[in-house]
């Protein structure tokens, strides 16, 4: 069964709608964005949490002793990278880490090979000057040889529901992520959108 990760999570009533319609991980961004959480307010809804909810910290380009520390302090199971971070850096936490790989061409996904570190990766929409939460996505077929070197895969870039059967089929995840695609705005979760999302995903190894 595909896993579902739900990213941006801001509020306590969104991430208790994600947990309910079957969300297997909640990610919190720790970093520029209209969605960015303090460490403060993020652990206040991670200490809510049912069992088995997987939470995972998006930090960009960040130090890291302020990593740790965040990752500390929330209670964090899981770090996403999303900057220029290399192996040595992803593979020097105590924590498992993804790391987001923005492709436009390619040339992005050759450079997954250089990383052995990460136990996810995970394959975003390149944008200039973004860092995911674009609702744009990239074209899968660039990643449907990708050398996955037992390394797990998670989709994001753009994901909703119109795409997603399509999405998976192209690339055969084993987990999706989104963020926008189930907003109403930037920040908001739209619940209807959460339930039929993860419905999707849950249901997609019969397609």
């Amino acid at each position: 069964m595909i896993r579902v990760k739900i990213c941006g999570i801001t509020n306590i009533e969104d991430a208790d709608a994600a947990c309910a319609h079957g969300a297997d991980a909640l990610g919190f961004i720790f970093a520029e964005s209209p969605r960015r959480m303090k460490p403060e307010d993020a652990r206040k809804i991670i200490k809510s949490l049912p069992p088995f909810v997987t939470t995972v910290g998006v930090f960009v380009n960040e130090d890291k002793r302020e990593v740790e520390r965040i990752a500390d302090f929330c209670d964090l199971d899981y770090l996403q990278f999303h900057g220029d971070e290399d192996s040595e850096y992803c593979g020097s936490f105590g924590r498992k880490v993804i790391k987001v790989f923005s492709i436009s061409g390619k040339d992005d996904v050759k450079k997954i090979s250089e990383y052995n570190t990460p136990d996810f990766i995970m394959l975003d929409t390149f944008s200039k000057g973004r860092r995911g939460g674009t609702g744009v996505p990239f074209d899968w077929h660039l990643v449907s040889e990708l050398k996955r070197d037992k390394k797990l895969v998670i989709l994001s870039g753009g994901l909703k529901v119109g795409n997603l059967i399509g999405a998976i089929m192209a690339t055969k995840p084993d987990a999706v992520d989104t963020c926008s695609g189930v907003e109403s705005s930037p920040g908001k979760k739209d619940h209807a959108k959460l339930k039929e999302f993860i419905a999707l995903a849950k249901k997609a190894l019969i397609f």
